[in-house]
């Protein structure tokens, strides 16, 4: 892998891990455009991801400061059961709860998914998820149901089964759950942090993954034909870009703008599948 290609991954990675047009399906358009083998370059994979997390920390620190901070505070007096929690130990509740999917399917089915990542037809799946992620965030653009004051227990685990069903290449993991939270009638100022805090976990868990797997396959294995400088840069381009995108998606969803997003991948995923039908 060249630096600048690096550079293009790198961005890719950053920008649309948030913004809701799949992250991994673009990395997959990207590496085919370029050429390159996806798990040929292990470590780029686990740079790239915790960069995404970095990104991440530096946006919504304060407030993950803050969530800590409060789960740890004092008990709500008088009452029982789970109104005894705060509203911080609430939060954490409910991002605990979204991450019951996301695990099970991390365990159980890792390897059914790797096997729909395969390269014969990778483009076809990128392509039909991205239109299905296009009307997931049409139907939530246009649906207008009735606004619920907090995120309920429920739908957090709803919206970590729409975070599980987005490990498919081409489905967004933002755009999935944002998408369902309004379309459950959550707030549309809390839905976007709630869905970047809630992604933190699995996107650790999958980086200590693919850390196993190098730690398997030995540096040299898992560099592959990754240079330290290609390494770096696609890291900071994946830093820089992911902080970018993060607080710009958190003004979109505010703004109820999704739907050009889905006019986005209306449009990618129709020239993926033309592409793969015709070029393949």
């Amino acid at each position: 892998m060249e630096t600048f290609e690096a550079l293009i991954l790198g961005l890719l990675q950053g920008l649309t891990e948030y913004l809701p047009v799949s992250s991994s399906g673009h990395l997959a358009i990207g590496s085919h455009i370029l050429g390159i083998k996806s798990e040929a370059n292990l470590m780029f994979t686990v740079a790239v991801h915790v960069a995404t997390v970095l990104s991440t920390l530096v946006v919504l620190g304060g407030e993950i400061f803050r969530l800590v901070r409060g789960t740890f505070g004092p008990f709500n007096a008088g009452a029982s059961g789970l109104a005894r929690l705060n509203a911080d130990q609430r939060y954490m509740l409910n991002i605990l709860v979204s991450m019951i999917p996301i695990f099970v399917v991390g365990i159980f089915f890792k390897d059914t998914v790797d096997r729909i990542f395969g390269e014969d037809l990778r483009l076809l799946v990128v392509g039909c998820c991205l239109l299905v992620t296009a009307g997931l965030l049409a139907y939530s653009y246009l649906s207008k149901p009735r606004q619920k004051e907090s995120i309920s227990l429920v739908d957090a685990f709803i919206i970590g089964i729409a975070q599980a069903v987005a490990v498919l290449p081409g489905l967004s993991r933002s755009g999935s759950t944002i998408a369902t939270g309004l379309i459950l009638g959550n707030n549309k100022a809390h839905m976007a942090q709630f869905s970047f805090l809630m992604v933190i976990p699995p996107i650790l868990g999958e980086a200590l993954l693919d850390t196993i797997e190098v730690a398997k396959k030995g540096f040299s294995a898992a560099f592959g034909d990754l240079s330290v400088m290609a390494l770096v840069v696609g890291f900071v381009a994946a830093f820089v870009s992911g902080i970018a995108a993060c607080k710009w998606m958190i003004g979109i969803v505010r703004r109820g703008k999704l739907i050009y997003f889905a006019y986005y991948c209306v449009a990618v995923g129709a020239v993926t599948l033309a592409y793969h039908f015709i070029c393949e």
